[in-house]
């Protein structure tokens, strides 16, 4: 391992000590009583199997095999999500072949951003992670379990069925992914026809024409997004069947690697010798692994929220500059839309995670010793997966890439330090997705253009009031404010402006896409407007300054202008806009209650 990653694993242990400490001990507690159908009341018992047949129960109660929870986030509006429809009976078949049973506990709501947004209901989005966790809770909270398997692919939906898992931490527990829809229009085209639309050289029938083509069949988008990082993550955290994450829904392997998941688990949970509890195994060392598989790919942004959120779970304590600490010893290995011009196929085919996770384990990037679903040790997620008929292997990968223009070896990297870069300055801290967009890109300067909202400068897009060099300052999107909904689709006009020559970058307190690139972007200020940060301090032409080559982004005024200034707030009437509608009420005491963006956005504490 390198010094610089054994130097942090420390650190985190360190400061995690308390709440890690006291999360082990909840966990040790709840794995030291009886077994469910042992410990409840004759009633409860009842009650929890009344739907199975005679002989499962006889399994459960008296031969007290394994009772398996699914908690799937199976809905048909997700196209990730719609190969679950048939997997609960699969898993059942399986399960009883394995002499154990299952039980469906709970589904849980599964939100596609990419039909929200821009619309008010992205503003249900962040807070949907922690509904999900909650309803995950709610499911297991029956408590006849003895291992769970999570159904959940896209980009909430991950997040929320770990912190949910982990606060059950108890129970072993599986991810089945789905895998990826077939290659459609390429990602460079579709942009490509999304910029003409900005600029009115197309209209809405040729838009939705290579959006349809883009996005056509099952399976999860094929750009590396925020649902495709989440793979990317579990298989380094260990938790899916090894080289589970992308294959296509409909290849014959699937059903396989779901089967093979189900009998994983039933090992585990019999295993007397190793606990495979999720709690215990999800350690500061996995949590690491996990963030350097983020950087090395130049994943999804969203994930500088929602892994501290799950590392928080779990009772470990991160945040950005521990990101930030990581990246300089984690080479960017990964070049996939919108880093690069590959779509996750592609990735899959050049070697995809697997081959990653190999070259991160020899570069000493993640750790080995520590313990996965399948056993002991990373080995297994760092070499190529075959599948022929029901029998599953893994073997080492050739010493060079499948396709070095989208992969490569840990010592001729993309990049000598990770996709990722922390922000800091007068104005807060911030993030910038650096992977994806060119060096010459990495220092801007500009006046600020302030906007309330995205819909603002939409509309001075449209009014042709953005023809010149600025940097867009859009605030009060922030989790407290509205939500911190993406702002995705403030990319197209600002990558048509920066194709004209303008310099052109944004800087929030919200989120953009884990699609997101090409346009330089300071997002997740911290702390945001709505909490009185100094984003909110910024004024119509001040001169910003961002610099991602050394980590700084500042406003270019003198120290007392800027000490002396007032806080602006937003008008009551536009507060009213974020509050109401579309469900919004319903999620009033979330952004109440929520933590800043850098303390994982979390409602929970």
């Amino acid at each position: 391992m390198k010094n610089l990653i054994l130097e942090l694993a420390e650190k985190i242990k360190e400061k995690s000590r308390p709440t890690r400490s006291a999360y082990l001990k909840r966990l040790k507690a709840m794995k030291n009583r009886d077994r469910g159908s042992d410990r409840l009341g004759c009633a409860n018992v009842a009650h929890a199997f009344a739907s199975l047949s005679p002989d499962k129960r006889l399994t459960i109660v008296q031969e007290k095999k394994p009772n398996l929870a699914v908690v799937t986030a199976y809905n048909d509006m997700l196209s990730a999500h719609k190969p679950y429809e048939d997997y609960p009976e699969l898993i059942r078949t399986v399960a009883n072949e394995n002499g154990s049973t299952v039980q469906v506990a709970a589904g849980v709501p599964a939100m596609c951003d990419g039909v929200t947004q821009g619309e008010p209901g992205m503003e249900l989005s962040l807070f949907s992670r922690d509904t999900i966790a909650m309803s995950t809770s709610v499911g297991l909270s029956h408590d006849v379990f003895d291992g769970s398997l999570l159904l959940g692919i896209c980009d909430k939906i991950v997040p929320g069925l770990l912190i949910g898992a982990l606060h059950f931490g108890h129970l072993p527990a599986i991810f089945i992914p789905a895998g990826p829809m077939s290659t459609g229009i390429d990602n460079t085209s579709k942009s490509k026809v999304r910029e003409q639309y900005a600029l009115g050289k197309v209209g809405r029938k040729e838009l939705l024409d290579s959006e349809t083509k883009a996005y056509h069949g099952e399976g999860t988008c094929t750009f590396y997004g925020t649902a495709n990082s989440n793979q990317m993550l579990l298989e380094a955290m260990g938790l899916h069947v090894p080289g589970a994450a992308f294959i296509h829904p409909r290849d014959d392997a699937r059903n396989e690697l779901t089967s093979e998941a189900v009998r994983m688990l039933i090992r585990n949970v019999n295993d007397n010798k190793t606990s495979f509890a999720l709690g215990e195994m999800v350690d500061e060392k996995v949590i690491i692994n996990a963030m350097s598989a983020l950087l090395a790919t130049g994943g999804s942004t969203n994930h500088l929220i929602h892994w501290v959120a799950i590392a928080r779970a779990a009772g470990i304590v991160i945040d950005w500059t521990d990101f930030h600490d990581l990246a300089k010893a984690v080479p960017l290995l990964a070049s996939v839309y919108p880093n690069g011009v590959a779509d996750v196929n592609q990735f899959q085919e050049a070697g995809g995670p697997s081959f990653v996770i190999r070259e991160l384990l020899e570069n000493g990037c993640m750790f080995n010793d520590v313990l996965t679903v399948a056993g002991p040790g990373m080995d297994k997620y760092g070499q190529k997966l075959s599948v022929a008929g029901s029998s599953l292997s893994w073997t080492d990968f050739p010493k060079t890439s499948g396709d070095d223009s989208i992969v490569r070896t840990h010592d001729k990297p993309f990049s000598e330090s990770g996709g990722l870069k922390l922000l800091k300055g007068n104005v807060g801290r911030s993030v910038m997705k650096t992977s994806a967009i060119p060096e010459d890109k990495y220092i801007i300067e500009g006046p600020a253009m302030i906007f309330d909202s995205q819909e603002e400068l939409l509309e001075a897009f449209d009014q042709g009031k953005l023809e010149r060099d600025f940097i867009a300052v859009v605030r009060f999107q922030g989790p407290k404010a509205n939500g911190m909904p993406e702002l995705h689709k403030l990319t197209p006009p600002l990558s048509v402006l920066q194709n004209k020559g303008f310099k052109v970058a944004i800087v929030t307190d919200g989120r953009m896409s884990g699609a997101s690139g090409k346009v330089p972007a300071a997002i997740h200020m911290s702390p945001e407007a709505a909490l009185g940060g100094a984003i909110a301090k910024i004024r119509e032409g001040d001169m910003l300054r961002i610099n991602a080559t050394v980590g700084s982004l500042n406003v270019l005024v003198d120290e007392d202008t800027w000490f002396e200034r007032k806080v602006e707030t937003l008008s009551e009437n536009k507060k009213q806009n974020n509050s109401h509608g579309m469900g919004r009420e319903l999620f009033g005491a979330l952004r109440k209650n929520v933590l800043t963006a850098e303390e994982g956005a979390v409602t929970w504490i």
